[in-house]
């Protein structure tokens, strides 16, 4: 994933912390490198996931186990900053963008070298970022599309582009534009990209990142090492990471993970269910972390002005949609089914998205003003609205019995249609829906994703709404060429203002991701972006 904190913003040494030790060792002439403090270096942590990594490439990658560790392997020009809004030099120790926005220059480190002590160089760079953006490989290659070449001179390396694109910093700390070893790719077995990706990842890849594959057995355990060529200082002036060895094993169930934590047998545990947070909470050998995230759920509105069978469709009318928006007891939602964890959506976006707009909750609750909008839209008290769930989802029939309480009161009559999750998909790109859950996790570091996905009309019909903004599609086409960040943040502040009135969702919460640790483990990192990065973690021996 594209973020990578120089410092950690979990437990214990965050980067305030850092920077307040720093300033302070400054003001008493002491000398640049800090004392190691408690950080201890080398050992080993193990980590239980719940799922299993099937091949980390920047390339390929397509499923969050695997989008998630690329940082650990692959590094990027760029980082992104322990906020996880900020830009931080990466593999690049500066760049600049030309004035007219159609390029931008990158220096390379001249101490990067990849895991095989081979320097990391700019061929290396064209050869990762033209694999990144070839079409007809990976899935993401369309976040390149701005670029029209690459190219190296010596350690600078140039991207000319056919026209701005103020999302492309954040992009450039994307796993997807991770720098992999030319020489390495080309050595692995394969007559295709495919094939030799999945060969290198077989064989203990070259890497760039802090670690290095060292074992894997598929569908149960997978071993990193430190690599001994990363160029990163950590907080004691020397490379990181701190750990030696990561043993990661894969149990996928909830309830057996908890308890090889809680035996010690594991020092963290992934996804762990928020029912049971408050109880690891209390549990004084472990640090129950929820850390900040970019995961949103919500609930997409038909608003056509008639449904697929041709019946019309009141949810077209926006009142009706603000009423539903007011109808719903977000607070109470957040108790059912975050066990309070989470927190009532203030925009189209999370709040820990770059330029997210808005400070309090949409829609609080509020019956009168709901009834007074459906009066005045003229709706029949016991007008019947389908709500399609997932079958199977415990979580969505919590939100959908409490949903039916809830707009009863209203006057609206809530009906259930449970589907499978590719049913849901089905009927989402084809409109052949009332109202159905849905959720999103950004992949890139910047509005413009989440935006166009939910919002822009071109794109899936604004998340299969059918919505249809002028205004809104008109800012998001400007915003995507926008290289003033005074104009960008203006003009998304307005497409969140227009969303937020217009309500095409139902705009539910947001949910942070659930990790437990060891007391003997500090500052393990889990972005907003969800990518689990180890790199400035260390164990207590």
């Amino acid at each position: 994933m594209p973020q990578r904190p120089s410092a950690p913003f979990g437990k214990g040494r965050n980067i305030m912390k850092f920077r307040t030790l720093l300033a302070s060792a400054v003001a008493l002439g002491a000398l640049a490198v800090l004392p190691a403090q408690a950080l201890e270096r080398g050992g080993s942590m193990t980590f239980a996931r719940y799922d299993d990594s099937t091949l980390i490439d920047p390339v390929y990658a397509d499923r969050n186990p695997d989008i998630w560790m690329v940082p650990n392997l692959y590094d990027t020009l760029l980082h992104t900053g322990a906020d996880g809004k900020t830009i931080e030099p990466g593999l690049a120790e500066s760049h600049a963008v030309a004035p007219d926005g159609l390029s931008i220059t990158f220096k390379l480190r001249a101490d990067a070298k990849f895991s095989d002590g081979t320097p990391l160089t700019g061929d290396d760079v064209v050869f990762s970022l033209d694999r990144a953006r070839d079409p007809k490989l990976g899935p993401w290659a369309g976040l390149l599309g701005a670029v029209k070449t690459v190219s190296a001179d010596g350690n600078v390396v140039t991207l000319s582009l056919a026209h701005p694109d103020p999302a492309l910093i954040s992009i450039l700390a994307t796993f997807n534009t991770a720098i992999v070893s030319k020489a390495a790719f080309a050595a692995a077995p394969g007559t295709t990209d495919q094939e030799k990706a999945k060969a290198l990842f077989a064989k203990q890849p070259v890497s760039s990142g802090p670690f290095v594959l060292k074992e894997r057995q598929a569908g149960s355990r997978m071993v990193f090492e430190r690599n001994p060529y990363y160029w990163q200082p950590g907080e004691d002036g020397k490379p990181l990471p701190y750990l030696d060895r990561i043993e990661f094993l894969l149990i996928p169930d909830d309830a057996t993970r908890i308890l090889k934590l809680q035996a010690g047998e594991v020092d963290a545990a992934e996804f762990i269910p928020f029912s049971r947070v408050a109880e690891l909470k209390a549990d004084p050998n472990l640090d129950m972390e929820l850390f900040p995230s970019t995961r949103i759920i919500y609930a997409p509105i038909n608003t056509r002005s008639a449904f697929k069978d041709g019946t019309k469709n009141p949810m077209a009318d926006v009142r009706v949609r603000q009423a539903l928006n007011y109808a719903t007891n977000k607070d109470t939602l957040v108790k059912l089914v975050t066990f309070g964890t989470g927190q009532p959506m203030t925009s189209l976006m999370s709040a820990s998205t770059q330029l997210h707009y808005g400070d309090t909750p949409l829609y609080p609750y509020d019956l009168e003003k709901a009834k007074t909008l459906l009066k005045e839209a003229g709706l029949a008290q016991g007008t019947k609205i389908k709500f399609t769930t997932l079958a199977g989802s415990a979580d969505d029939a919590t939100m959908f019995t409490a949903l039916q309480q809830m707009w009863s009161q209203a006057g609206i009559d809530l009906q259930v249609e449970q589907v499978d999750g590719p049913t849901r998909s089905d009927k989402n790109r084809s409109g052949d829906f009332q109202i159905h859950t849905y959720g999103w996790v950004n992949d890139v570091n910047d509005p413009a994703q989440v935006t166009g996905w939910l919002g822009y009309y071109p794109l899936r019909q604004a998340v299969g709404t059918g919505w249809n903004n002028p205004e809104f599609n008109k800012l998001y086409e400007t915003s995507n060429t926008e290289i003033d960040p005074k104009k960008r943040a203006d003009e998304y502040k307005r497409m969140q203002e227009i969303y937020a009135a217009e309500a095409p969702l139902l705009f539910l919460y947001e949910t942070p991701f659930a990790v437990a640790l060891s007391k003997k483990v500090h500052d393990y990192v889990q972005t907003p972006l969800g990518a689990n990065e180890f790199a400035t973690a260390w164990r207590e021996k």
